[in-house]
């Protein structure tokens, strides 16, 4: 199952002009002017006035990526995010399981590859549904049953964030480096920003990018390659 990123409506269409006007504000300086505001934002950024930044909320949904990586999204909690996310206690389980877990690349791959690997798995898949079954007859409360679930069950998710935090955690989480399928989910909020309005398509093309690209150096121990490390710039 593919994942999907939708911005919600009360998300701002003008995060520049936002931040524009309320730094104008402070400086006493024109703030009924969009361009104005629009170029003050913009200096705002460049000058790395990172509070400025946290004035636009995106508000989103995230539905059909793995709990393990909802799990990692939570851990960015700069900006004071918030999130809501689908309860193992009333979302009923529906039995098909490779349409509600996050397969892998090189896991698809080798059950492709390996007859044996494929029967393995295939029993796990089985005896997991069996068991499901023979709690719910048992009288297993479902929230209980719910501990036997995988982290690679897909979930959905509600939340709010920054622009501040958003472009923080896209320095660690466009990394090369960083998890496949969290790099999948960047990537689909960015597209999902991009098209959302022309502000936002800015802020996405001038700000949300791994952490080399801002540095022109590679800070990690271990380095992919894209960037020298630091030691040697």
């Amino acid at each position: 199952m593919s994942g999907k990123v939708t911005i919600l409506e009360w998300t701002t269409k003008n995060p520049l002009q936002q931040i524009g006007y309320n730094a104008g504000v402070c400086w006493g300086a024109n703030v009924d002017d969009k361009e104005k505001n629009i170029k003050r934002a913009k200096e705002c950024i460049s000058n790395d006035h990172g509070r400025a930044l946290e004035f636009p909320d995106v508000n989103m949904v995230l539905d059909g990526y793995s709990a393990r990586v909802i799990r990692e999204w939570y851990t960015h909690i700069g900006g004071m995010p918030t999130r809501l996310q689908s309860s193992t206690r009333y979302v009923k389980w529906n039995g098909q399981f490779e349409e509600n877990f996050v397969m892998a690349p090189k896991i698809k791959d080798a059950l492709e590859s390996n007859a044996d690997l494929r029967t393995t798995f295939n029993n796990f898949v089985d005896s997991f549904q069996i068991l499901l079954e023979q709690l719910e007859q048992a009288n297993v409360p479902k929230e209980d049953a719910a501990l036997f679930y995988p982290l690679g069950m897909t979930t959905k998710i509600t939340c709010k964030h920054n622009m501040r935090n958003l472009i923080d955690m896209s320095h660690q989480r466009m990394c090369a480096r960083a998890y496949h399928e969290y790099r999948q989910l960047f990537r689909d909020v960015l597209a999902a920003l991009h098209s959302y309005s022309d502000e936002w398509a800015w802020v996405v093309d001038n700000c949300m990018k791994p952490k080399c690209e801002l540095l022109g150096y590679c800070p990690e121990k271990f380095t992919c390659g894209r960037k020298p490390p630091k030691a040697e710039k």
